[in-house]
């Protein structure tokens, strides 16, 4: 069967790098700081799992080696608070990873970005640990 209309073609979208500041990676670690210095929420809202994904977007466009399992526990952490059937366990266990990790991310940073990310680390490891009592 012949037919006279043109066959759709998939023109993919190009997707363009994300380009990120110095000032705004600042401005996402102090926001992210300000939230979870706030400790943690009765249940999870909408505002967390925005930074989850803000984080996620943020480091795989850097350029930087070593981030691709903060970038897959950042996944896991929001699927985690997605569901509805998650253990605390399971949640203590991921931030405990995301800390360990992001603290071996400041050890090895230069600039002004080590302390702050020493202390991100620190506080996960911490809400990890108050997760698992």
């Amino acid at each position: 069967m012949d037919s006279t209309a043109s066959t759709p073609q998939n023109t993919p979208i190009p997707t363009v790098p994300l380009e990120v500041t110095d000032q705004q990676n600042t401005a996402l670690l102090e926001d992210t700081l300000t939230l979870l210095n706030a400790g943690l929420p009765a249940k999870p809202d909408q505002h967390g799992l925005a930074e989850i994904e803000r984080w996620e977007q943020v480091l795989k466009a850097s350029e930087r080696p070593g981030l691709a399992k903060i970038i897959q526990e950042l996944a896991t952490l929001r699927e985690q608070l997605a569901a509805s059937d998650t253990k605390s366990h399971d949640l203590a266990e991921t931030l405990a990873t995301l800390g360990a990790e992001t603290t071996k991310v400041a050890e090895e940073s230069n600039g002004g970005y080590s302390g702050p990310l020493m202390h991100l680390g620190k506080v996960l490891i911490k809400m990890g640990s108050s997760l698992s009592r």
